[in-house]
């Protein structure tokens, strides 16, 4: 298998492509801004006029779209991937989406003669670009077989979490619960490290060899402390999402979700103010109303 297609280009498709190319693979790519398609062309990928040109020229389709409805568009809709792509081919489903939007399109592929495997990814734009992304596939045996090598293209853990379309968008809503009181929780104490006159270094010198550091950790604290509040990859819409998942599944299932909650006000309060932000202008948010920042070293 050499030919694959990328459809949703962004910040997480465009290092998809990027590994996906570096590995020797023919990619088809489309995506709705122009900026988007240029980049994907001089990186060596092959700009499509419509999802059904991607599907027909691609054995096997990375969908990296942002909601539920847009994966079924491009997925299902008259010109869309399933219309176009050869019986066998495959398509990876590695956007997030709710696990209901899942089933809903594995329900929907039955018998077209497309594969289906829901895997979405965890590393944000860092792992998307170094091809080191942890995905959580779910798809028969075969099927995952089938199409293990373009996966681990893109990704270091390909972790098989599921035999049926759904199981790897609820192992991710579980990860994004705990994702986002980590963020949370780094945003607070970084808040509380500025009111309280700590500089940034030694904040991070301390967290990251302490048992609370973690690359979820180390990174918001370097964003925050070098003020790199948009631009890195990770926009606060994605996040902010991804929990609305969390937490819808948590509903449907009548789990309580207490600290994702918190976490979920704390993005929803970023995003409100700072609508273009990246998940770590939530802490600037704090630092307003507590009239501190946090940088790396405190001016004197």
């Amino acid at each position: 298998m050499k030919t694959t297609g990328i459809i949703g280009i962004g910040d997480m498709g465009s290092g998809i492509a990027l590994n996906l190319i570096r590995h020797g693979y023919r990619v088809t790519g489309r995506d709705l801004l122009a900026n988007r398609m240029n980049d994907f062309r001089h990186m060596g990928g092959i700009p499509a006029d419509s999802t059904a040109e991607v599907g027909a020229a691609a054995d096997a389709v990375f969908v990296m779209v942002m909601t539920g409805e847009e994966a079924r568009d491009v997925i299902l809709g008259d010109a869309g991937l399933v219309a176009s792509m050869q019986p066998g081919g495959g398509i990876i489903l590695s956007a997030t989406i709710k696990p209901r939007e899942a089933r809903e399109l594995g329900a929907a592929l039955a018998g077209s003669g497309i594969h289906l495997i829901d895997s979405p990814v965890s590393g944000g734009f860092p792992g998307a670009q170094s091809g080191t992304l942890t995905m959580m596939a779910s798809a028969p045996d075969d099927v995952l077989d089938e199409f293990r090598l373009v996966m681990e293209a893109i990704s270091a853990h390909i972790h098989h979490v599921g035999h049926e379309a759904g199981m790897g968008q609820t192992v991710k809503a579980c990860l994004q619960s705990l994702i986002g009181a980590q963020f949370a929780a780094t945003f607070e104490a970084a808040a509380l490290a500025a009111k309280a006159g700590v500089s940034g270094q030694v904040l991070l010198d301390v967290f990251s060899t302490s048992s609370a550091g973690c690359g979820v950790v180390n990174n918001a604290l370097e964003k925050i402390i070098d003020r790199r509040f948009e631009g890195t990859g990770s926009h606060i819409n994605t996040m902010h999402k991804d929990l609305t998942i969390s937490m819808g599944l948590g509903e449907e299932l009548g789990v309580p979700l207490h600290t994702a909650a918190s976490a979920m006000q704390i993005f929803h309060m970023g995003r409100t103010k700072y609508p273009q932000g990246d998940n770590w202008i939530c802490t600037k948010v704090i630092e307003e109303i507590i009239g501190a920042e946090l940088h790396r070293e405190t001016p004197p």
